[in-house]
């Protein structure tokens, strides 16, 4: 079996899980082509990524090794680093006009910072677990690994209401890394090989973007090195991604 049978059948199985015998939605299947290729920090364990000005911000997990950067694309220099107290274990970043917002897993905190400084500015509760964090220009969109989506006030964090991510009626459980782009939701879908594009408005998915083969470009760091990581170049029009413990960031376009 070559690879693009293996592939479509990976996707298929991830579908079906989804899929009553009856359905009558659609969801469209969108492969990838690889455009450039970036290097990336192999150690990092990439939990938030975002592009801005011409730089990338990462955001890594782990206790102890969490961290925030700005990154320079092209070689992959750490321009600027602030590494988390070591009993936080660092989730999803976001921006908000002159400040960046970066999430913790599992100890309700969230810390800001300012854009330029990295100085912390303020911190908030989170009620659930932190994992993804993207901006549609009013509000914060949280995941916290269910199928459901929050939509944040960034002054005070508090919610403001929520969506059930679903294919078919049925929830899309384990939603990770997010980024806001063109009116929709995109969420890398843990320890699988997807992109899932979401109505912000219903939480329907809308399209699945099957990455399948990609990892097979880079060198992996660990076992854990999983799919993780979109951002999003809105004035080029250019779409990264990558992965945790990845070797490479990849700028891809879509293809059907």
């Amino acid at each position: 079996m070559n690879k693009a049978s293996r592939a479509a059948l990976v996707l298929l199985a991830f579908l079906l899980q989804f899929t009553p015998a009856y359905s009558q939605e659609e969801v469209m299947r969108v492969g990838y082509r690889i455009v450039n290729t970036y290097p990336h920090d192999i150690n990092a364990f990439t939990q938030g990524l975002f592009f801005h000005d011409g730089y990338l911000y990462e955001g890594t997990g782990k206790r102890g090794l969490s961290s925030l950067s700005k990154i320079n694309l092209v070689d992959g220099e750490v321009l600027q680093s602030k590494s988390l107290p070591s009993r936080y274990f660092g989730e999803g970043i976001e921006i908000v006009n002159d400040r960046i917002f970066q999430l913790t897993w599992q100890s309700n905190m969230v810390f800001v910072y300012d854009k330029i400084s990295f100085e912390q500015l303020a911190t908030h509760y989170n009620a659930t677990e932190g994992w993804g964090l993207a901006y549609d220009g009013e509000s914060l969109i949280l995941s916290d690994g269910s199928a459901e989506l929050q939509f944040i006030d960034p002054e005070n964090f508090s919610r403001k209401r929520a969506i059930t991510v679903t294919i078919n009626g049925n929830p899309v459980a384990q939603l990770n890394e997010l980024e806001y782009i063109d009116g929709e939701i995109w969420a890398n879908v843990w320890q699988t090989d997807f992109i899932v594009r979401i109505d912000p408005q219903t939480g329907k998915v809308t399209s699945v973007i099957d990455l399948t083969g990609l990892s097979s470009n880079t060198r992996l760091g660990s076992n854990e090195a999983v799919l993780n990581g979109i951002a999003w170049d809105a004035n080029e029009q250019r779409l990264f991604v990558t992965g945790k413990h990845w070797a490479n960031l990849f700028e891809i376009e879509l293809v059907e």
